[in-house]
């Protein structure tokens, strides 16, 4: 099966219909201008609840040394989400400092938004490919998809998450195009921004279970 995150995670509730449902990640979003925007303390008791095997995913844009010192100061994550500007050299400037898995969302509206790619590659540990849509007053969780045609035929250096727009309606179409490694899903399975629906979390990842 192709692993699931469910990003946005704020309550014990939300955790617990993720992981039940079979999810591999969770994300905790730092960025306050979200509706999914987590206090460093509650992402701490939400993932000390997480199981063997469940990873803990921190989302930030274009975080300072200091914000990232802060946070992994409190809570214990596993994995580094980068959603902003970041630039190649500024992510090796993280995985040096900081010694954990980064993996880095790369905005995708028309074909030549992957030319960054390979300069991203050699320095993530994985690549998340949202959508880039126009005039967005926030860097993900827009609920809008992309063309994921434009994938299609391409490979990558480094395993690779589907996000942008995914629901459990839409998502066994998206895996029925595409062979991501993992899918990541926020506002399609929410009930309102920042609002998790415990049932909408399951539908989704039976959808992925069940998809050909």
């Amino acid at each position: 099966m192709t692993n699931v995150k469910i990003c946005g995670i704020k309550t014990q509730k939300s955790l617990e219909a993720a992981v039940q449902a079979g999810a591999r990640y969770v994300g905790f979003v730092f960025y306050p201008p979200s509706p999914r925007n987590i206090a460093p303390y509650s992402a701490k008791e939400l993932s000390l609840t997480l199981p063997t095997g469940v990873k803990a995913v921190g989302l930030f844009v274009d975080p300072t040394d200091e914000e990232l010192e802060h946070i992994l100061g409190i809570v214990p994550l596993d994995m580094l989400q980068l959603h902003g500007s970041e630039s190649p050299k500024r992510v090796q400037q993280i995985k040096d400092k900081f010694a954990m898995p980064v993996m880095k969302a790369i905005k995708i509206h028309e074909a030549g938004d992957f030319e960054s790619v390979k300069d991203y590659e050699p320095v993530v540990d994985w690549l998340l490919f949202d959508s880039r849509p126009e005039n967005a007053a926030l860097p993900g969780g827009t609920g809008q998809r992309f063309d994921w045609s434009l994938l299609e035929d391409r490979t990558f250096a480094k395993p690779w998450m589907l996000s942008g727009g995914l629901t459990p309606e839409n998502v066994a179409e998206a895996l029925s195009q595409l062979s991501p490694t993992a899918v990541d899903v926020s506002s399609g399975v929410e009930s309102a921004p920042g609002i998790k629906d415990p049932d909408k979390i399951k539908a989704f990842i039976d959808a992925v279970k069940n998809a050909i």
